[in-house]
């Protein structure tokens, strides 16, 4: 791990030291050529998200809210737990 940071910091030290010998001019290119790059990209996602919500219908479907307890179908948990109801039975039956 320690050998990976070293490796890190010698390039980026390498890269800084690119930097700052590069002529001023250079550098200012550099710099708005990035952030050319970066409105094209801006510019392309927000086109994309205009037309992804221009050709979206607007109509919302309004419908009746069911209520889950009367879908709820039995658990097996309480199919697989018998015996209470064997024993109740068994109480009824000497009666």
């Amino acid at each position: 791990m320690k050998k990976l940071h070293k490796n890190k910091e010698s390039l980026v030290d390498s890269l800084d030291k690119c930097w700052d010998q590069m002529p001023v001019k250079k550098q200012h290119s550099f710099i708005l050529y990035f952030f050319a790059g970066y409105l094209l990209l801006t510019a392309g996602v927000l086109l994309q998200v205009c037309c992804a919500t221009s050709n979206s219908d607007h109509h919302i479907p309004v419908e009746h809210i069911k209520n889950p307890v009367f879908e709820k179908k039995e658990s097996p948990a309480y199919l697989q737990d018998t015996l209470p109801l064997i024993l109740k039975n068994k109480i009824y039956e000497r009666k």
